[in-house]
């Protein structure tokens, strides 16, 4: 079902008033968002990563070998990518975390030998890719969570080098992952993408 395209400030509200109603539910003890994290950007990467979960469930194992909407990739290689991409944000989110708050940079030590490449992972039997989609999400959602309202417009160094803030990080996420299942080329359609991204 495609997203739906409300006006921004009734979906704001809307989203605002769930965000409430679910800490009442939870009770104290549960982790929240820091009262200044990025709420839009990181419901938007939220949604797109249970959009690609879903399309994902709909893929039988056999299916994973077989051709993306991106040329000479594997489903498998889309999954793979989308995978590592939310594992190297979640370790250079660890990293700020341990970092030193006197140079307000969270360097990536040794990544490269960190995680094998993406096209070895894509050779992963299915189940064991599933896993990988999943911890890795996972994972990125409670590094996200851990930032404090002062970690999020701290500097952190990427993979390739830039130098950012998390505060960038969740809307780079949605865009990625909203755009990985359209490449899982089983159904997932441009329109399903929210408004917000679409016209990024």
């Amino acid at each position: 079902m495609a997203a739906e395209d409300m006006p921004d400030d009734t979906a704001g509200d809307r989203d605002g008033a769930a965000r409430a109603a679910l800490k009442a539910r939870q009770g104290k003890g549960a982790r929240y968002d820091a009262a200044r994290a990025p709420a839009e950007d990181l419901l938007l990467a939220r949604r797109g990563t249970a959009y690609f979960a879903r399309k994902l469930m709909e893929l039988p194992d056999a299916d994973l070998s077989g051709p993306s909407a991106l040329p000479g990739l594997t489903r498998a290689h889309v999954v793979a990518r989308v995978s590592y991409a939310a594992r190297h944000e979640a370790l250079a989110l660890e990293a700020l975390a341990g970092g030193d708050e006197g140079s307000g940079v969270g360097a990536i030590p040794q990544l490269p030998e960190a995680l094998p490449s993406p096209d070895l992972a894509a050779t992963l039997p299915a189940r064991a890719l599933r896993h990988l989609f999943h911890h890795s999400a996972v994972h990125l959602n409670v590094c996200w969570r851990d930032l404090t309202d002062a970690d999020w417009d701290r500097q952190i160094t990427l993979p390739d080098g830039s130098i950012t803030t998390p505060r960038t990080l969740p809307r780079r996420r949605a865009r990625h992952i909203w755009q990985a299942a359209i490449d899982l080329a089983n159904g997932a359609r441009p329109q399903d993408i929210p408004k917000h991204l679409r016209n990024a």
